[in-house]
């Protein structure tokens, strides 16, 4: 158990080589537009992303990559990264996604905390996704299937509360409080996720798509989505 808490802070934090700092995953425009402008906005923003896109679509596509590594059905990661890789609708999207795992997959290979199997399959996929190789992570490194989707989440909400901070700009004091109101919502967020049935999963969120694909052609820029 100790050892799991200990690689789970691991996966989490924000020091994981990955670049997940470098993308602001559309808020960036939300921003440019003042859709985004304190607070009260902000928070409203990336709690919605979470209660809508990341319940409906990235926890229960993380779920259903995280038991098909637990098999070892190479059919199913595929199948679900394929599925996960066409719903990222911009260009951006698709890019983060697939420098993240580039860098999450190099990351281990570097560490060796992976068996020679899940490693060569991992690197005969071509360009997969960042949720293939976190699931993977998370799998090898014994942590618990609930823990990965919340620790996931986690990590989403840690990133937009600091491009918030630096875009906006606001306070570290106004950034806590960000974090401290929305991670009330994980552990029912993890939940809800959690009963999603295959048929029920969906991208479907207009605003975010809307502000990725405006980040794309968007003027002045400090992220890279």
């Amino acid at each position: 158990m100790t050892a799991s808490l200990s690689r789970l802070l691991q996966l989490a934090s924000p020091m994981l080589p990955v670049g997940a700092y470098s993308y602001s995953q559309g808020l960036e425009w939300a921003i440019e537009t003042q859709a985004v402008r304190d607070v009260d906005t902000a928070k409203q923003w990336i709690g919605d992303v979470m209660s809508i896109y990341y319940v409906n679509f990235e926890l229960p596509v993380l779920r259903r990559l995280f038991e098909a590594w637990q098999k070892m059905d190479t059919v199913q990661v595929q199948a679900w990264d394929d599925f996960y890789q066409a719903g990222r609708d911009s260009s951006e999207a698709l890019a983060e996604t697939q420098q993240m795992a580039y860098s999450l997959l190099r990351l281990q290979r570097d560490l060796a905390t992976w068996p020679d199997n899940v490693l060569a399959f991992s690197e005969s996929m071509e360009q997969p996704a960042f949720p293939t190789m976190y699931a993977a992570s998370a799998w090898q490194w014994e942590i618990p299937l609930a823990e990965t989707l919340h620790a996931y989440i986690w990590s989403f909400l840690e990133n937009q509360v600091s491009a918030v901070m630096k875009a906006v700009p606001l306070g570290q004091v106004a950034g806590q409080r960000i974090l401290s109101d929305l991670a009330k919502m994980i552990p029912a967020l993890v939940e809800e996720s959690m009963q999603i049935a295959d048929d029920d999963i969906h991208n479907f969120c207009p605003a975010l798509s809307i502000a990725g694909c405006r980040h794309e052609t968007q003027y002045s820029r400090l992220f890279r989505s």
